[in-house]
């Protein structure tokens, strides 16, 4: 047992991370595509970029009975939200609310439509995408701001969609995973109209303060770099600490059932370990997945890297035995 820790803990012979062979392909096209990263970027062709990337890297968006753009009120103005639905009308039920990624500085409905198409065949729900608004222009605490408003809209008016829900599951990706858990929280601490009964965190960022371990290892050469959450990070310009930040430090023994997935190839990886630790510490019911051999993002890849479907197949599969439960 003594010689497999010291192993461990002497990284200069660990043998390299695997990689599935189409998230390698990905990988090597990107790198020899010679396009600057995109924190290297002006801020408006960063954006048209990550939105591009759907078209070159993403599946084609699923035919749904309901794809409508509509607006909530705000707190500094209409949010734009998105509804999908593979039903024309349905029974009471539960609807999902949808939070992109972009590090809060790039992303919108259209980087993450594909995904939210499927999300909506696949569960047989509901889904509402939020627009919520992004940094620099708008900092911290802007985007939870958005976003909480939103599910509070949602949980009061479903019958504005036809719909009548009877409680809220949560979900996005990285910068939209740490949404996720912050407007869960805050919805715990003071509910809504509706009960939240679930949550789905993928790739989440929940700490701002992670260095060493898998924010090291996998710093460059895996689409998200060390270099690239540095400029989110600055561009976020939210205050350290801050629990509607670093949400591990919110409270956590009030959580609903969570889904939380990782990458085995992320930056973050680590961070969504450490916080799934926490919560089946704190006696949250958790499902924790990890996606060996593959790279942050992995939802909106799904024709770069084939194996992500798979992926995002075993992510609805998790999510509709979690609300079984």
């Amino acid at each position: 047992m003594s010689d497999t820790i010291e192993i461990e803990r002497d990284t200069s012979t660990m043998s390299a991370p695997f990689v599935r062979p189409d998230v390698a392909m990905l990988l090597a096209m990107m790198a020899a595509s010679g396009a600057p990263p995109m924190d290297q970027m002006p801020l408006a062709d960063a954006r048209d970029a990550y939105r591009m990337m759907r078209f070159v890297a993403d599946a084609d968006p699923t035919e749904l009975a309901i794809v409508r753009d509509l607006t909530c009120p705000g707190p500094a103005g209409d949010i734009p939200l998105r509804y999908y639905d593979a039903r024309e009308s349905r029974e009471a039920g539960p609807a999902i609310m949808f939070f992109h990624g972009g590090g809060f500085v790039i992303g919108d409905l259209e980087t993450h439509h594909p995904y939210c198409t499927e999300l909506a065949a696949k569960m047989d729900l509901p889904v509402v995408a939020v627009d919520y608004r992004l940094a620099p222009e708008h900092p911290f605490p802007a985007a939870p701001t958005d976003c909480e408003a939103a599910a509070r809209w949602l949980a009061e008016n479903g019958k504005t969609l036809g719909l009548d829900i009877t409680g809220l599951v949560f979900t996005g990706d990285s910068a939209g995973g740490n949404l996720t858990i912050v407007v869960s929280q805050a919805l715990m601490a003071k509910p809504a109209a509706v009960p939240v009964i679930a949550q789905a965190p993928l790739y989440p960022v929940v700490d701002s303060s992670q260095t060493g371990g898998s924010f090291t290892e996998f710093a460059e050469g895996y689409l998200l770099t060390a270099e690239a959450m540095k400029w989110f990070g600055d561009s976020y310009a939210a205050t350290p600490g801050d629990p509607r930040n670093d949400c591990i430090h919110g409270e956590l023994a009030t959580l609903p059932p969570t889904l939380l997935v990782t990458a085995g190839l992320d930056p973050l990886r680590d961070q969504g370990r450490d916080f799934a630790a926490r919560l089946i510490k704190a006696g949250v019911d958790v499902t924790y997945m990890e996606m060996r051999g593959t790279i942050h993002g992995f939802i909106c890849l799904r024709k770069g890297v084939p194996s992500a479907q798979d992926d995002c197949d075993a992510i609805f599969r998790g999510m509709k035995a979690m609300l079984a439960r």
